[in-house]
């Protein structure tokens, strides 16, 4: 039996995304109301992706599923983190500040990290997990794959950014694929 799964999200594109994680699921995926906001105050990926997801599964009356996730780079003490989205005003910006900031220091270790959440339509979270991806920061953009930090984000083991990544080998190996993965079994015995 089917069941509607509302993303906390008004972007189709994240949409089209989860959409392809949770193909081989019984959940019909589809976008929260527009007019529906909500502000992401958590200090960590999880609590704001458990805070997203309970508080539009409350507002809809269905259960609800959301992410957060961002860029930590070590040598900035884990910054961009949670504030990764509003760290410029376009990708360039915040790649562009995120290298400033990097300068020519030779520690270029980062992650990609991504909490996902699944409430049911009382707002209380039923399943969520976690996803990391190691990497590195190159010194200049490279691929025109991708968005947001992408194109700085360097895989050693496959020697390609995650902008010069075909879609489905970063789905495989990327933070996002890993948290929903790991979500799959728990889904399926929650969901």
């Amino acid at each position: 039996m089917t069941k509607l799964l509302v993303v906390a999200t008004g972007n189709p594109g994240k949409l089209k995304e989860m959409q392809a994680y949770l193909a081989d699921t019984n959940w019909q995926l589809t976008l929260k109301p527009e007019e529906l906001e909500i502000e992401e105050t958590g200090v960590t990926f999880a609590e704001n992706a458990r805070l997203k997801a309970s508080q539009v599964a409350i507002a809809t009356g269905n259960w609800a599923i959301a992410d957060d996730s961002g860029l930590q780079v070590d040598a900035l003490n884990g910054a961009p983190g949670v504030y990764s989205a509003r760290y410029g005003t376009t990708d360039s910006d915040r790649i562009s500040r995120v290298l400033r900031e990097l300068g020519d220091s030779q520690v270029r270790g980062a992650q990609f990290s991504c909490a996902v959440a699944i409430a049911r339509p009382d707002g209380t979270i039923a399943v969520e997990s976690e996803g990391i991806c190691r990497g590195e920061i190159l010194t200049a953009p490279r691929g025109n794959g991708g968005f947001g930090y992408d194109p700085i984000f360097y895989v050693p083991q496959k020697q390609l950014t995650f902008a010069e990544m075909a879609p489905e080998l970063k789905r495989s190996i990327s933070h996002r694929g890993k948290a929903f993965a790991a979500l799959m079994p728990l889904e399926i015995a929650g969901g």
